[in-house]
């Protein structure tokens, strides 16, 4: 959870201070490719249990 924490707070800082030099956000505009860079990491933790499930 610490982790988890970690990161959103340098996400915060680091959206604060590109607002402040007025540059463009590092990340997508759009919910639905925050959604994506889920899946992907879902995606692996899935496959990551089925490779330890079959050896």
């Amino acid at each position: 959870m610490r982790e988890v924490f970690l990161a959103l707070l340098a996400g915060v800082m680091v959206g604060i201070l590109f607002k402040f030099l007025k540059l463009p956000l590092p990340a997508p505009p759009v919910f639905s490719a925050v959604v994506g860079v889920f899946g992907v990491y879902l995606g692996g933790v899935i496959a990551e249990h089925i490779r330890v499930f079959f050896s």
